[in-house]
Parts: C-alpha cells; structure tokens; sequence
C-alpha cells in the first residue's frame, strides 16, 4: 500500500493478524452452533460462526473470551485501551509545542538577518521601501507567534500516588501455573492492556513489511529486485553468489577412525555456463589454531576443471560421456564426473578421537565477470579480466567410529 495509507493506519495492516502467545499469523476457523430459531423459540438450527485460531501454539480468539462472527469478513472486537484519551492529550500537546519550537526557529532566523542588513537596508539599498515592509511583516509575524502560544491548551501533569493495590489473596494460596502466565516478551507485545494472564491478550495486527531492493556497489546491477505488484511478497534474484561461486556437497564418507587416512568424496558443481578451473589447498588443525578443523585434509594437488553447466546434458548420457572424454582426468584424484559436475577425492586424517569430524581447506577458482556495468558498452573486451578467488570451505563429515 502507499506510504501515506501505512502511516495512517500505524503501520500495522487492517486484515491480518497476528496469534498474541507466538506472533504466528492467524487463520480464520469455521463451526458450526446451535441458535433458537426465530420462528419458533422451541426449536433450535443450527448457524455458521467464524472464530480465530493459531495454527502453531493451538490459540483460538475463544480462549480471550472473544465473540464469534457470522462472517469471515470484518473488524473483530479489539479490548478498549483505557489510557488512549490520556495518550491523545499528550500526543497533541507535544504536536503543539514542535510546532511552536519550529516557528521561534524561523523567527530568529529571520530576525539576525535583518538585523544584520539594517545598515545596507538604511543608506545603500535602492528596494528600502520593499524591506521596510518586510520589517513590518516580521512584526505581524512576531504577532501571530505571540498568538500561537496563547493558544496551546495545557495538560494536567501527572500526579504519583504512594498508595499502592494490595496483593490478591490467591497468588499466596493457589498454585502458580507457568503456562497460564504471561512471558516479558508477550507482555511488551501488548503494553496498553498490561496483561498478566494468557486469557486477557487479545490478537495484534500484523506489522507492515516493506519492500527494498538491493545494487551491487561497483556495477551498480540489481541483486535483489521486488516484484512491482504491491500486493507480491516474491522477489527476484539476480546475481547473487550462488550462481557464480562453485557448490560443494559431501557426497561418499566412509567409516573415520582416529589417526587412520580415510578417502572423502566430495562432489563440485559448477553454477556458471562457461568452464571454470578449481584448486584445493589443505589446512591442518596444528598449524591453525583459530579454525575449527579437526582432522589434516590432504586436497588434490592438480588443478581441476569444472564442465560448463548445462540443464539438458543430465538427461542426454551421449553428451555427458563426450563431455568427460574431452577433460582426462586423473583417476588419482578424480572419481567420477557428469555434466558440470565432478567427484573429487580428499584424504582425511582424524586428529581428535572425540566428537565430529570437521574439515576446514581453500577453495580457488578462476572467476571472470560476464555482466558489465551499466554505463559500460556490451562488447566482450570491455569485460574485467578472469581473476582467482579463494574461499573457506568448512565440512562436517561424521563422528569418529570407535574400536
């Protein structure tokens, strides 16, 4: 909705509304009851009622004592706050006072600079007539201020009070029940009915989410774009890192004992539709103490390269096995390969005998930016040259099989 529409109605939407004991939307539930029927007071039928309900804790609008309504559609009952009149006054006295701070601050404005020119207004400007009449609208300007203030309505301060209710007689004799007492966070979520227990909350409207979208810094491309229909909460990506930065998978973990060497098989796949070359580089939990490693991971020393992806070479097996002749790979280091993707085989050597397996090594692949910037021309030689990026790859393979 507009911006103006949402402030008017507080942010907050007139429809939707939110369960008060987990903020989980609420969904509207249909039942049917037994009413007298009109026509003859002996008799009962039976009529359609509509009722609130979470799906999530089980909450239902019947468990604040909240009428039911023949219709789905509509305003229901909201608790009347017993403090808004004050909260108004105060709203509307504050909205004078800003308006009041806000015409001093022009007045004085107004009033150094002339009294800055008086001189040039006296003996050396030729418009002496058009800024005499301009002093004499500060006057009446001076006037209306005066006039402002006198009408600003005061409000009666709050007054303390030292009395204090007494305590109810059933917190010292009856049991306390957690589940029937209100939490901090369900009690801030509804300030103005200061609600102690369950029963007295009442459904919240939801909050308003805006929409935004987000540009790459440098080439100034949309990541993440709205859809233009208001009432759509999709979005659509583009370019964003999933697409260019190779997906790593545990694809064959077999049995890790404490300082044995066991062969991993990870499966790489490339997002991109062009070549993209990769190399590994091991760390060990020895040599870095700030990682979270906890076995020595020997990567493949060769550099590896990744087919281009293509949806349609998964379903054709001829294209995929012209594909894999054209790379020879070493079977030392490569398992299998289909498509754009490639299994790849890291030895790993438990260093802990307790707890999970985690493998932390470098993932560098050879990257080269295939969307220019806007203000730049579509010709290929305009692109950026191909550079190597390097990332942290952390893997939790499995815990340690014991002797």
């Amino acid at each position: 909705m507009p911006s103006a529409e949402a402030k008017s109605k507080k942010n907050r939407c007139g429809n939707c509304l939110d369960c008060p004991c987990c903020q989980h939307t609420l969904s509207h539930r249909a039942t049917s009851v037994a009413v007298p029927d009109p026509r003859d007071p002996t008799k009962t039928t039976t009529k359609k009622a509509y009722y609130l309900a979470c799906g999530l804790c089980r909450w239902s609008s019947r468990d604040a004592g909240m009428p039911d309504k023949d219709s789905a559609s509509g305003p229901w009952l909201e608790p009347e706050n017993t403090g808004a009149r004050r909260i108004n006054d105060l709203s509307d006295y504050y909205h004078q006072l800003a308006k009041q701070e806000k015409m001093e601050r022009e007045h004085k404005k107004f009033t150094r600079r002339r009294a800055y020119f008086r001189l040039q207004e006296k003996y050396l400007s030729p418009g002496a007539g058009r800024r005499r009449s301009s002093a004499l609208l500060s006057s009446f300007t001076g006037l209306a201020l005066k006039n402002e203030q006198a009408d600003i309505i005061p409000v009666d301060p709050s007054v303390a009070s030292e009395e204090v209710d007494a305590l109810p007689n059933k917190i010292l004799t009856q049991p306390v029940v957690l589940e029937k007492i209100c939490t901090i966070k369900q009690r801030l979520q509804h300030p103005d009915l200061n609600c102690v227990a369950v029963e007295q909350m009442y459904p919240r409207h939801k909050h308003l989410l805006i929409k935004r979208s987000q540009r790459c810094r440098e080439c100034e491309h949309n990541l993440s774009k709205p859809e233009f229909n208001p009432s759509s909460i999709k979005f659509k990506i583009q370019l964003v890192a999933i697409q260019h930065i190779p997906d790593v998978r545990i694809f064959l973990v077999p049995n890790l004992h404490y300082g044995k060497e066991s062969i991993v098989t990870l499966m790489v796949s490339n997002p991109h539709e062009k070549k993209m070359a990769v190399r590994f580089g091991g760390l060990n939990p020895k040599d870095c103490d700030d990682t979270q490693a906890t076995a020595q991971v020997i990567p493949p020393e060769d550099e590896l390269v990744l087919g281009p992806k293509d949806p349609t070479a998964e379903f054709d097996d001829n294209m995929a096995d012209i594909q894999n002749d054209s790379f020879n790979d070493n079977s030392e280091y490569v398992q299998f390969r289909k498509a754009h993707k490639l299994g790849v085989l890291f030895k790993v050597i438990p260093q802990r005998a307790t707890g999970n397996v985690m493998i932390v090594f470098d993932l560098k692949y050879l990257y080269k930016n295939t969307a220019p910037a806007l203000n730049s021309s579509q010709d290929e030689s305009s692109y950026p040259p191909a550079i190597w990026l390097e990332h942290e790859v952390t893997n939790d393979l499995s815990p340690l099989v014991s002797e």
